[in-house]
């Protein structure tokens, strides 16, 4: 049965055979064959964890930017989900809490988010009470959006994590580095419009 298959059992192994240079190889080395370093495999590059080399004071800073945010939205959305919330969904209440009765298209500019990601989460946000529309008073066809009542509460609810997470990020900042932070911050998304 073995035969059929091509597989010997353990105990009737063939016998070395001679290579090209007269040493001994086994068959199951044949695929490592015409490879300089034969069985040999290159050490395995391991990055190092955030706030290290590359990762950290020696990064660049685009890189450096785009590592603390991902950092910063997973720890967020971990905590939101606690509440049934997304990131997008907290940043909409948000604006909405700070410029009531912006658009749409408005809320998408100034959430940072595609026109058809804040349309689903306007759905989403009007379908469980959290805000409700009203016609422009100008522009008929264009829908203002404000918070309810049950949308405050809940983002009085988001409000509590995101605190958490700001204090988290504040860790260890003087009043004025964190005013410095915030300038720099700004000052990024200023000059990179232009």
């Amino acid at each position: 049965m073995s035969r059929k298959t091509g597989i010997l059992p353990a105990s009737k192994s063939r016998p070395a055979q001679k290579t090209k240079k007269g040493k001994n190889a086994n068959l199951a080395e044949t695929p490592t064959r015409g490879l300089k370093n034969r069985g040999t495999r290159p050490p395995a590059i391991v990055p190092p964890p955030p706030g290290q080399g590359k990762r950290g004071e020696q990064g660049y800073l685009a890189y450096l930017l785009r590592q603390a945010h991902a950092a910063t939205r997973l720890t967020m959305e971990r905590s939101l989900s606690e509440i049934g919330v997304t990131p997008p969904q907290f940043v909409v209440l948000t604006m909405l809490r700070a410029y009531p009765g912006l658009s749409g298209a408005e809320l998408a500019r100034v959430a940072l988010l595609t026109p058809q990601t804040v349309g689903v989460i306007i759905r989403n946000l009007e379908r469980d009470g959290a805000i409700r529309k009203t016609a422009h008073p100008v522009h008929g066809r264009v829908l203002q959006w404000t918070l309810t009542r049950r949308g405050r509460a809940l983002l009085a609810r988001c409000r509590r994590h995101a605190q958490a997470m700001e204090r988290r990020l504040m860790t260890g900042l003087s009043a004025k580095a964190q005013a410095t932070v915030r300038r720099w911050l700004s000052k990024i998304a200023t000059n990179l419009q232009e």
